[in-house]
């Protein structure tokens, strides 16, 4: 079997990495960098991409050598580390779906037409959809479908790209002056883009979660090389992916002076909408199913990541629950989950924006935190020296940690005053 057939068969991790990234992060804030602010912002989300990429690939590094999650790796530095995760994934669970699970039913009523059914009605069917898919089909259904999904999405990407360049950018309006980036507004937009590019750093408990259930569906354990090089397809994907929606934005948005909405799913509708008019009707149908298919898959990795991270966090707390061993603990954490964000979407829709920033916060103050935690459980006693990070990744861990702490102090001194 060839290099590339064995790469192909073992893509997990890092194709679900890819699938849950792949969110607004990328169909709203790359979109929205590329409008307002043209191609100059390909430099921001390279660097956010190779900063934080240490930190997701300790993940995959730790649980391909220990076969142990990332946060067993965190009550082994102490159980303090493990409470500290413990604190940023409840944040999560009230927070992050419920967020996302309203942009796409958002999503899919401006893009399909649908009106007289109310945004929470939609992402109860969309609830009900997904943690049937997760229940039932488990990871390895996951896996399988997300392979389709993402292609779709690439393919939908790839053209629409292509088709944006070949028709050009729209002409600009007279006098157009891009917005300035150093100034408050703008260095508060660069923390969003290179906060959550290509997604919060709490994610690589997640990847290391994955990598475990790839791991039980595997006849052989795979080399730790080969689950990197897997993981490093999936990251690439990711960066890619935001450069082609940007690509998106600057030509056809860049210039035009359009006032651009704060919704999430208003912008996202804006982008369809002015897509269309420069490229014409026909094409629709791309741009329509690359943005619900990036948000439906993102939905379906949250929601997966959030029920696993949850059980696996409470295992350890509480090691003499035995319910949190049963066969049934992964479905009734994913019905929990959809229970608990539906009822987050249906009381508290109004002020869902608050409860974001909340959410973005705490994920911003404890991304260094989590990042250093992932350095010193791949450099302790349970890895192998050899299978220890070289010295150049562990120079770029550091350079990212002093990257995310000028972030984070400068988020809290904007957001505190």
């Amino acid at each position: 079997m060839s290099k590339l057939k064995i790469l192909l068969k073992n893509l997990g991790p890092g194709l679900l990495f890819a699938s849950m990234a792949i969110g607004t992060s990328h169909l709203v804030l790359s979109t929205k960098a590329g409008a307002q602010y043209g191609w100059v912002m390909v430099i921001p989300i390279v660097l956010a991409n190779v900063l934080k990429y240490p930190f997701f690939e300790f993940g995959i590094r730790y649980t391909s050598v220990t076969e142990k999650s990332l946060v067993q790796g965190y009550l082994n530095l102490g159980r303090k580390y493990l409470w500290i995760y413990a604190f940023v994934t409840i944040v999560s669970t009230f927070t992050i779906l419920a967020a996302l699970y309203v942009v796409t039913a958002g999503l899919f009523m401006n893009l399909f037409s649908i009106s007289g059914i109310g945004v929470s009605t939609i992402a109860l069917c969309l609830f009900v959809f997904i943690s049937a898919i997760l229940i039932i089909g488990r990871y390895r259904f996951l896996e399988n479908s997300l392979k389709a999904v993402i292609s779709i999405l690439f393919i939908a990407l790839v053209i629409t790209t292509v088709l944006v360049l070949q028709k050009g950018p729209v002409p600009n309006i007279q006098e157009y002056q891009r917005p300035g980036i150093f100034n408050e507004v703008g260095i508060l937009f660069l923390i969003g883009l290179m906060g959550w590019m290509p997604t919060a750093v709490e994610a690589s408990g997640w990847v290391s979660l994955w990598s475990m259930e790839n791991l039980k569906t595997m006849k052989e354990k795979p080399s730790l090389k080969l689950a990197l090089q897997e993981f490093n397809v999936g990251y690439i994907l990711t960066a890619v992916l935001a450069i082609f929606f940007l690509i998106i934005g600057w030509m056809t948005l860049y210039g035009t002076g359009t006032e651009l909405s704060g919704s999430a799913v208003v912008f996202a509708d804006q982008v369809v909408s002015l897509f269309t008019v420069h490229i014409g009707n026909w094409a629709y149908i791309l741009i329509a199913v690359a943005a619900f298919a990036t948000m439906l898959s993102t939905c379906m990795t949250a929601h997966d990541a959030v029920s696993r991270v949850s059980i696996d966090v409470l295992e350890k707390l509480f090691p003499h629950k035995k319910e949190l061993k049963s066969k049934n603990a992964f479905a009734i954490a994913v019905i929990i989950m959809a229970l608990i964000n539906w009822v987050v979407i249906s009381v508290f829709g109004a002020n869902m924006a608050n409860l974001v920033a909340l959410a973005t916060f705490v994920s911003f103050v404890m991304a260094p935190l989590i990042g250093w935690m992932n350095l010193k459980t791949v450099m302790g006693k349970d890895v192998p020296k050899e299978n220890r990070p070289k010295m150049g990744l562990q120079v770029l861990t550091y350079l990212g940690i002093f990257f995310l702490s000028l972030f984070a102090l400068y988020y809290c001194w904007v957001v505190l005053n």
